[in-house]
């Protein structure tokens, strides 16, 4: 009787080491894997909307309103919205993402202001008259947005295309 519960105890044992054995481990492959971390050189879509658009001469052209997606997964347009005040007026445009170029620097505008006076008659003290000739001064502002910090990478600070405002309003209406 031990001998039977012993040879059924071992038959047992041997179906199921077998069924285990025959059992392939499939290694995960590289498509199979998820991300944890943010690459150097990814951005985040839903931070690219809203990023703004300016031309070589620093004016601004717009900004980004959506992202068209191809079947391969690549972004193949970017909607810019242009012109109009207060969302008024405003048009969208499609311009194909490598026409974009993406800076992570902040931007920089400067202004000048050019302050001369002709001569001007002034009064004295003493009552004397006197005339008093003007100086021309020119005075420079820079100014730039904050800085981002060096760990933030999310999403570039703007985008540059090159085309005046005019030639994005003479473009195409993008339809939805």
């Amino acid at each position: 009787m031990i001998t039977k519960s012993l040879m059924a105890a071992l038959l047992g044992t041997t179906l199921l080491v077998s069924s285990a054995m025959a059992q392939s481990s499939v290694a995960p492959t590289s498509s199979d894997k998820t991300a944890t971390i943010n690459n150097q050189g990814q951005w985040r879509s839903s931070k690219l909307i809203g990023v703004e658009v300016y031309n070589q001469s620093n004016e601004k052209l717009g900004s980004i309103e959506d992202l068209l997606i191809n079947t391969n997964g690549n972004i193949g347009s970017v909607i810019v919205g242009v012109g109009g005040f207060l969302g008024m007026g405003e048009h969208s445009v499609s311009i194909s993402f490598d026409k974009l170029t993406w800076v992570n620097e902040a931007v920089r505008t400067t202004t000048s202001s050019n302050t001369s006076s002709a001569a001007t008659p002034t009064t004295a003290a003493d009552g004397a008259s006197k005339t008093t000739t003007g100086t021309s001064s020119t005075t420079t502002t820079t100014t730039a947005r904050t800085v981002r910090s060096a760990d933030e990478k999310w999403y570039p600070d703007h985008a540059v295309f090159a085309a005046t405002k005019d030639q994005l309003k003479a473009m195409p209406t993008f339809k939805w």
